[in-house]
């Protein structure tokens, strides 16, 4: 357990020293401050932007609209970032050979991967929960009396697990292959091949990915809540055979 906890914090230094720590947290600040100003003055861009003597009719801002900007930047970019800035979280130690020594010295290998895990989970959850705190108050600002919206809660926790399981998935990328690019395209690889299975209507409703492309609908009020169980069983039980095999692959791993 000291060896755990150790490794974690020299993790965490190690994102600090890297400048990962600081670009998570300004990117996800960055978005947290963005979306419920796009949603509050996007129809006034809109008009500017208009040639002369044509209007369009764009209806009034509200709560919905910065919620929606929020899911649509944390889905479609943060979530890039964190596996951009987490992809080489193994290949920079099999490069530098820094774990030979620490593992030659009896630190267990499976504590090695599940510290990666646990300092990358925290991070993403801190960033998260910036980027989250950032927007409800800039929405609270604007839209007070519906800045607490029927689902919020289920749709911001649906998409915080989401993230947690593509970063097991990353960190089994990682684990897999000796360099950050063949991690990257692995991730890829994996959400593509969610995206292939959405397509198919019986596995659909099974898909994690449902986790991330729903959220609007449930603030909408066009789907239930109990929608999201399948799919956050799914991402568990992934989340956890990704760690599992990563533990077993690394602790064969020739380094």
């Amino acid at each position: 357990m000291r060896a755990y906890a150790a490794f974690t914090k020299k993790e965490f230094t190690e994102f600090t020293r890297t400048y990962k720590l600081l670009i998570l947290g300004l990117v996800f600040l960055l978005f947290g401050i963005m979306s419920p100003l796009a949603a509050k003055y996007m129809p006034e861009i809109i008009s500017q932007f208009m040639p002369a003597g044509m209007e369009i009719e764009v209806s009034a801002p509200t709560a919905l609209d910065s919620w929606m900007q929020f899911f649509k930047n944390i889905s479609q970019l943060g979530l890039f970032v964190a596996v951009i800035l987490f992809g080489g979280i193994m290949s920079s130690e099999y490069s530098r050979g820094t774990l030979i020594h620490m593992l030659t010295k009896g630190l267990p290998r499976r504590t090695v991967v599940l510290a990666k895990f646990t300092a990358a989970s925290l991070l993403w959850t801190g960033a998260y929960l910036l980027c989250f705190g950032a927007a409800y108050g800039y929405t609270w600002f604007y839209w007070r009396s519906d800045a607490n919206m029927s689902g919020l809660s289920v749709a911001i926790a649906a998409t915080w697990l989401f993230g947690i399981f593509l970063l097991a998935i990353t960190i089994l990328g990682s684990v897999l292959c000796r360099n950050s690019y063949g991690c990257l395209l692995f991730t890829g690889i994996a959400v593509v091949l969610q995206f292939l299975l959405n397509m198919l209507p019986k596995i659909k409703e099974f898909n994690p990915l449902e986790l991330i492309t729903e959220g609007t609908p449930l603030l909408q009020g066009q789907i239930e809540t109990g929608l999201f169980l399948k799919p956050t069983i799914i991402a568990c039980v992934g989340t956890l055979l990704c760690v599992t095999l990563s533990c077993i692959i690394f602790n064969k791993k020739k380094l």
